[in-house]
C-alpha cells in the first residue's frame, strides 16, 4: 500500500485554497465543499472538506522539501507566517510549522535518510 490522499477540514474554502495554492500546490478539483491538490513533488495529492460549525483537527500533516531553508524564505515573502522558522528536532528531522486559515498544522520538513532509516530503526524479524 501507499498513502497518497489526506483530507483536511476547513471552515473557510476560499482562504483555505488561496493558502494551499500560496504553498505551491496544484489545485486539481475545485467545489464549493471539497478541493483537491497535487503536491509539487512527486504523485501524492490531499484535499479539504468544507466543515460546517467549528472546526478542530489535531492531525499534523508533513510536507517535506530537501531545501526547506529556502522554502520557507520564498514563502515568508509571500506572506506565509510561520509559527516555527526551521528547527532541528532531537529525532533528526528539520521542520518548520504553519498553520492554515482553519487552524490545521503543517509541518514543512527535510528529513533525508532519517526518515526511512533512523539511528533506531526497527528491524524486521522474519
Amino acid at each position: 500500500m501507499e498513502l497518497n490522499q489526506v483530507t483536511l477540514p476547513v471552515s473557510n474554502m476560499e482562504d483555505a485554497v488561496q493558502f494551499y495554492l500560496t504553498l505551491g500546490f496544484t489545485q486539481i478539483v475545485d467545489t464549493p465543499h471539497y478541493a483537491r491538490f497535487a503536491c509539487p513533488d512527486g504523485d501524492a495529492t490531499f484535499s479539504l472538506s468544507l466543515e460546517s460549525g467549528e472546526c478542530e483537527n489535531h492531525a499534523v500533516i508533513y510536507f517535506e522539501h530537501k531545501n526547506l531553508e529556502e522554502l520557507c524564505q520564498s514563502l515568508a515573502r509571500r506572506g506565509i507566517v510561520f509559527e516555527q522558522q526551521p528547527t532541528e528536532q532531537p529525532y533528526l528531522w528539520k521542520e518548520a510549522i504553519v498553520k492554515d486559515p482553519s487552524g490545521n498544522k503543517i509541518k514543512l520538513y527535510w528529513a533525508g535518510e532519517n526518515r526511512l532509516n533512523p539511528p533506531w530503526k526497527v528491524n524486521k524479524r522474519a
